[in-house]
């Protein structure tokens, strides 16, 4: 096998499980989506504000996980066990502290925080109720993305599949008993799905767990994790820039899910409907993502630094025909998409044409999920990703966001279309800075 095919053989052995199992969670999302649809748009609405917010909580505990991936794929290159095993458990606190408190803000202040978001009564107090359950969730994820992290960067990544299928099939299920009323227990509406969401998380990361004892060797040397110098320089500079980056570009995206509330609740419906077809795309390419932060942090981490330059860009080759190809899907199936909803004809109408600007600007978002969450993050230049996110989003993105909603008055799917021309700037930026390769560099071990 030659190294073209070999290297076709590598990403795929990393990026299919992980694309499996984002669609897999996106797919059983729609079916959830379709559920608590039938409640009408109020349930809709409300329980895509609050998981607005509980996505905060996920995008730092995920910038945690980027940060170890990045650390235990450069340290796999250079064989360093001993940094491996110290890279994950240093993540696991961090990500354990970052529970603790999300649990205590959001189990303590739930009115308050969807207050936020949106001054309709019915549909922040069903966002407030589904907030206040679902800080349950808080603790396993930060488990399940250490775990998760840590048996793909071992070119494992088909064990967490198999624990997102066994618990995305039982949070469906749950799904149908709890929110209908079905086996003899009362129908809970939207609280219901909060339920079903908490119980199959417990059971993601307890078989994620269950996983790693048969798997995690590399866990298991003794008393030598704690010895030795730990780069705490190389690590806060690393990690600061990617929590400050995660944070301010999830709050962004809280600013926009507050501009598109407080354009109404049909507004608000329409752009949860779509959530789940984003998952959906994006889902079916992240895994070239995390394909190249191992492979390419791998290759930096053994100093192979022209390879890495060009694998690099045979990956956004193949992520760009890959997101254009998605796209049409997309708009050749909106028709169908939206008529599995019992919404008003009105927030159908403006799904099927927010879906339409989703498509236009799709490939750009997955080209800066693999440029710059994947590529340049291998390297551990997270500043480099710092900066770019934070001048698409506050430079361009916010401001263009609340000028069409509120001076210009456009209607949300012109609205949505203006903001996300962030992602264009993001990558123009991207692209200078991979041609420039300073972002291609060995960690300290």
């Amino acid at each position: 096998m030659n190294r073209k095919d070999s290297f076709f053989a590598s990403v795929c052995a990393l990026a299919i499980p992980v694309a499996l199992q984002s669609m897999l969670q996106a797919s059983f999302s729609i079916v959830d989506q379709i559920m608590i649809g039938q409640l009408g748009s109020v349930s809709v609405a409300g329980v895509g504000l609050a998981g607005k917010f509980a996505s905060i909580y996920s995008v730092i505990v995920s910038a945690v996980g980027v940060v170890a991936g990045i650390m235990i794929s450069q340290y796999l290159g250079q064989k360093n066990s001993r940094e491996v095993r110290r890279s994950f458990f240093v993540n696991l606190l961090i990500c354990l502290g970052l529970a603790g408190i999300f649990t205590l803000l959001c189990g303590g202040f739930p009115a308050q925080i969807m207050g936020l978001y949106t001054t309709d009564a019915p549909m922040g107090q069903a966002a407030a109720s589904y907030l206040l359950i679902i800080t349950a969730t808080f603790l396993p994820i930060a488990g399940a993305t250490l775990l998760s992290t840590l048996l793909r960067c071992m070119e494992k990544a088909q064990l967490p599949l198999y624990a997102s299928i066994a618990s995305a099939i039982l949070n469906t299920g749950l799904n149908y008993v709890l929110i209908f009323g079905k086996l003899g227990l009362p129908a809970m509406g939207a609280s219901g799905a909060a339920i079903a969401t908490v119980i199959s998380t417990w059971v993601n990361f307890l078989l994620m767990l269950a996983m790693l004892g048969r798997n995690g060797a590399v866990l298991k040397k003794s008393s030598g994790a704690a010895v030795g110098k730990f780069h705490l320089r190389q690590y806060l500079g690393m990690l600061l820039p990617i929590l400050v980056c995660e944070f301010l570009w999830s709050l962004g995206e809280n600013i926009y899910a507050a501009i598109y509330g407080h354009m109404g609740t049909e507004a608000s419906a329409a752009m949860t409907l779509i959530n789940p077809i984003q998952s959906l795309v994006i889902g079916a390419l992240c895994g070239l993502s995390q394909a190249a932060s191992v492979i390419i942090g791998k290759k930096l981490g053994s100093k192979e630094y022209e390879e890495a330059y060009r694998d690099a860009w045979r990956l956004i080759r193949y992520g760009f025909f890959g997101a254009v190809i998605l796209s049409v899907l997309v708009v050749i199936a909106s028709p169908l998409y939206v008529e599995i909803y019992q919404v008003d004809a009105a927030v159908k109408l403006l799904t099927r044409q927010i879906l339409v600007a989703y498509a236009l600007v799709a490939p750009f978002k997955v080209l800066n999920m693999i440029a710059g969450g994947g590529i340049i993050r291998s390297g551990g230049k997270t500043n480099y990703v710092m900066v770019i996110d934070m001048i698409g989003t506050w430079v361009f993105g916010v401001p263009l966001g609340m000028l069409s909603a509120f001076v210009w008055k456009l209607s949300i799917p012109y609205v949505y279309f203006i903001l996300s021309l962030e992602e264009c700037v993001r990558f123009a930026i991207t692209v200078f800075i991979l041609r420039s390769k300073r972002w291609m560099q060995s960690l300290e071990g």
